[in-house]
């Protein structure tokens, strides 16, 4: 009986230190972000992991540190605001940022197989899809499918004071991360085991900052 305790004990503490280093290690991502924007907003880019080294090092496998899901919009390069290089982030970019069953399966693989412990949605102001969402009116082609996806941000917009695209816009971002937080088998149980964190975030195109939603709020 002793033995059946103790070894339970140990399975506990177990669980929770390896929670505790996973909690460090997303802390730890988004502070090379953070950093990261800031150089950039200040204009002092140190164009981190971009040599032919680095391109060496990585070649036979990757491991990023963080997993950005962000708008395919040409002025949102990842790589580029937050100053990091080849094999520092696992990007997936979709219009509106948005996920469909492929980006999960992707950011699984991230977290399950490449063990990165941070995914952030990355939005941004002024985006075109929740624009064109807002406007309303007929999506043609496959533009539907996105407008879709969205459509359930603007109507919980409408209900807030403020801009309407802004409040759309930070919705959907809210939308996404919890989409993916309890995304079944894989991401909801990551999450609940505190092996990855799930944030949000927004990208000013006029400044250039990054603001993160670390505690839920914008």
């Amino acid at each position: 009986m002793r033995k059946f305790m103790y070894t339970n004990v140990v399975i506990l503490l177990i669980a929770l230190l390896t929670a505790q280093l996973f909690a460090q290690s997303a802390d730890s991502s988004i502070k090379k972000l953070v950093d990261g924007n800031k150089r950039y907003v200040e204009n002092k880019p140190t164009h981190q992991n971009q040599t032919a080294k680095r391109r060496e090092e990585v070649a036979n496998g990757q491991k990023p540190f963080a997993v950005v899901i962000t708008c395919s919009d040409s002025r949102v390069p990842p790589e580029i605001l937050f100053d990091q290089g080849i094999g520092d982030l696992f990007v997936i970019r979709t219009a509106g940022n948005i996920v469909d069953d492929i980006g999960l399966g992707s950011i699984e693989y991230a977290v399950e197989h490449l063990k990165v412990p941070l995914v952030v949605v990355l939005g941004h102001e002024r985006c075109g899809a929740v624009d064109a969402t807002v406007k309303g009116g007929e999506a043609p082609g496959h533009i539907k499918a996105l407008v879709s996806n969205i459509v359930r941000a603007v109507d919980k917009a409408r209900t807030k004071k403020g801009d309407l695209l802004e409040n759309s816009i930070k919705q959907n971002i809210d939308n996404v991360v919890e989409q993916i937080s309890k995304s079944k088998p894989i991401l909801e149980e990551f999450v609940h085991e505190k092996k990855i964190k799930v944030v949000g975030a927004r990208y000013d195109l006029d400044d250039g900052a990054v603001k993160f939603f670390t505690n839920g709020g914008h």
